[in-house]
């Protein structure tokens, strides 16, 4: 296994180490707890030497990830090299039902996978439930809770990216992290940050974590891309918000500076 240079997944290196808990687990580790017989990760001397200090071997936290996106035949043909991080996305994409283009940069493509999957959630939730998520979101002003009022709403939000994009993302990310490993995300945090996960838990957080549940994941591949996706998705948004200021404007805006 190593290491293929990708710009889309240099940013890894700029995390804390805490930020790569639910990737490591997601590659390394089945929804039982029990290691998957495929990763290579765990038995790696910087692993083995550094964890859970994941920031000291980050490029082969990268190089799982890769690897997994590929068939291992094509791995054994780059000499241990898997895919760049675009083509998994895209391919965990397409088995979402999300379309995709070369023009597209990878948070576009990112933010219509994870778009998609909350669409897919909120229709399957009770108008009851419905209500409460137009609640957490801060959408208030709609004639209705139907799904597609819901689906335009969020599609806005993402759209316009900001905290609003961010907080729909960690919402995402936690009922996928809960479904598959029995617990929620693990992000190193600021005020900012636990104020939008407070808003996680209850009702809604329940609803989206069964509604990912139902959701079929054929082959054993997908069950490892399809979260760790997600997973690279959350920890870009949070390292585009904290240099974008989100954080901080948050922090101020409730006044726990």
């Amino acid at each position: 296994m190593a290491y293929r240079e990708d710009q889309d997944l240099e940013f890894l290196g700029e995390m804390p180490s805490r930020d790569l808990d639910g990737l490591v687990e997601c590659l390394t580790r089945d929804k039982d707890g029990d290691r998957r017989w495929t990763e290579e990760l765990t038995t790696s001397d910087l692993y083995k030497s550094h964890y859970p200090d994941h920031a000291k071997y980050w490029q082969l936290i990268a190089a799982e990830l890769q690897c997994f996106g590929a068939n291992s035949l094509s791995t054994a043909l780059r000499r241990g090299k898997g895919v760049c991080y675009r083509e998994v996305l895209t391919d965990v994409s397409g088995k979402m039902g999300v379309k995709s283009d070369k023009k597209m940069g990878v948070l576009e493509i990112e933010n219509n996978l994870l778009e998609k999957i909350l669409i897919d959630a909120v229709e399957k939730m009770s108008d009851s439930e419905r209500a409460e998520f137009s609640k957490v979101i801060g959408v208030t002003n709609l004639r209705s809770f139907a799904p597609a009022s819901l689906a335009a709403a969020i599609q806005l939000a993402f759209k316009a990216g900001g905290f609003k994009s961010f907080q729909l993302t960690l919402i995402i990310a936690n009922a996928v992290t809960r479904s598959l490993l029995g617990h929620g995300l693990t992000l190193a945090g600021n005020a900012a940050l636990m104020r939008a996960a407070s808003l996680l838990t209850g009702p809604v957080g329940w609803a989206l974590t069964g509604a990912w549940t139902a959701v079929d994941l054929a082959g054993p591949a997908y069950r490892v891309t399809v979260p760790a996706v997600i997973q690279v998705a959350v920890i870009r948004k949070k390292y585009i918000a904290e240099r974008e200021g989100i954080l901080r404007d948050i922090e101020e805006e409730l006044g726990i500076m």
